[in-house]
């Protein structure tokens, strides 16, 4: 049984989906002006691992997170390059697709843009008028936030409290055509040679709430299941999504909340911001680490706890990646002289109790850290049947894959490696092995020396020669 921390009721419960063996799952997406941090990256990577978890626990996930592809930022940023907001969102929308599959990120079921639902918001924010819950301004729209009396019920902020904070969000100009310090654009009226749609109340273009309520409700339904993203959209822009989407349609908008925790950096813990300049894009990282240490540094932390990123974090990822790695390759080696036979149902039975272990652990609200102390635990089992000759090849065949399965929840996937090895390098390991079998030590050494020089680190083993890379 599932259980889920919701940020709605501030406590765990019970899984239940809308419809049998379904779930509609939505993660807001990248505002598509610059590169991904891995402050954005650890969103991308906690509900990726959410996701694939409910796979492996056999729900059909529809998976949907939206790119924003207009706002302020979008529209300095293509000033400033000298190129169209098309241009730069593309730009940027590809290098998300390319850093988030160097992380091992499954692509989403589907990735809606702003641009594309444009009549859609429109529409949307019409119903919102018609009813009463939003107005027209000189050209702008608004919502009525004090008109939805469940307001502030996601972030438990009585609404009063919430005024003084609101007047310090927005300029003069907007403050003048309000009805309220707390009433959120749902349109802007078009600025001077600024990108904009016609619409009932004029040229302008969408606030930035207003998109998730529309793509949401679009592509997964009034009611969806899971609604996910970052500890710092629980307010105001999950709140203000609430406030629409059920303003709109008379029905809960989401039975499930999410919110991963931050990145944070340095001496003094500071969440990772390009606000705060404090930022690490995965585009450059990926070029420097290997982005599975990344990725798996990420996934193994409990969505909603933060993440120290430092050199001794990512070290710490790189050390205990290597452990899972070289168990399912002494696997992979061992299968070489493994015999055929029946399963070893005493050993299938000490690995299946572990696995029952781990979904206890991840069923408890995706605890990705105690859910990896027992992938450890089944590490440790494969070392040791990797070196019993008497275990059987179907055994071995039965933990290997057992134990690939569990790791790609993590994001990990791994690789016979000896399929890597180019003709050289193939050859001076076959060359060095006849040099050892004839004793010829110096030459064994001079070999093992040349493949360091490239990359490559043999291990000596009572099955063989075997590699890694450095």
């Amino acid at each position: 049984m599932i259980q889920i921390y919701n940020t709605l009721t501030k406590q765990k419960e019970e899984f239940k989906e809308l419809e049998k063996g379904k779930v509609k799952m939505y993660v807001c997406g990248p505002t598509v002006y610059n590169y991904i941090h891995i402050g954005n990256a650890r969103s991308a990577i906690a509900f990726d691992t959410v996701r694939r978890y409910l796979e492996f626990r056999g729900y059909q996930v529809q998976y949907v997170s939206n790119f924003t592809d207009v706002d302020d930022k979008i529209i300095n940023a293509a000033k400033e390059e000298k190129i169209s907001v098309q241009e730069l969102t593309q730009k940027y929308i590809a290098a998300f697709y390319e850093d988030t599959k160097a992380l091992n990120v499954k692509q989403a079921t589907l990735n809606p843009r702003v641009m594309e639902t444009m009549d859609d918001i429109i529409d949307f924010i019409a119903v919102l008028i018609e009813k009463g819950y939003a107005y027209e301004a000189k050209g702008d729209v608004y919502y009525r936030t004090r008109k939805f009396k469940d307001y502030g019920k996601l972030s438990s902020q009585a609404i009063d409290e919430l005024e003084q904070g609101a007047s310090a969000r927005v300029n003069s100009s907007d403050q003048d055509k309000k009805e309220d310090p707390l009433d959120f654009a749902l349109w802007k009226a078009a600025k001077p040679e600024e990108i904009s749609w016609q619409s009932p109340w004029g040229l302008g273009r969408p606030g930035w709430h207003i998109e998730c309520s529309v793509m949401a409700t679009k592509f997964l339904g009034e009611t969806i299941d899971i609604h996910a993203g970052g500890q710092d959209l629980e307010f105001p822009h999950h709140e203000n999504e609430i406030a629409q989407s059920e303003a709109k349609t008379g029905k809960q908008f989401a039975r499930y909340w999410l919110h991963n925790g931050f990145v944070t950096v340095g001496k003094d813990d500071e969440k990772m911001s390009k606000s705060l300049g404090n930022f690490v894009t995965v585009h450059e990282l990926v070029k420097q680490i290997d982005p599975q240490i990344v990725r798996f540094l990420m996934a193994t932390t409990q969505y909603r706890h933060p993440i120290r990123y430092n050199e001794t974090s990512l070290t710490e990822a790189k050390t205990n990646l290597a452990k899972l790695t070289t168990a399912w390759q002494n696997l992979a080696y061992r299968l070489n002289d493994a015999k055929q036979d029946e399963l070893n149902k005493e050993i299938v039975a000490k690995f299946e109790a572990l696995e029952e272990d781990f979904i206890a652990a991840m069923d408890d609200d995706f605890n990705a850290q105690n859910g990896i102390t027992v992938v450890y635990e089944m590490a440790k089992l494969l070392n040791i049947y990797a070196n019993e000759t008497i275990v059987t090849k179907a055994t071995l065949v039965f933990l290997q894959e057992h134990f690939a399965k569990i790791c790609a929840i993590f994001g990990i996937e791994f690789t016979t490696e000896n399929e890597l090895l180019d003709q050289t390098i193939e050859e001076l390991i076959l060359e060095r092995n006849e040099a050892r079998k004839n004793k010829d030590f110096a030459r064994s050494d001079e070999i093992r020396d040349q493949l360091k020089q490239q990359g490559i680190i043999l291990e000596d083993t009572a099955q063989g020669t075997r590699w890694k890379r450095i």
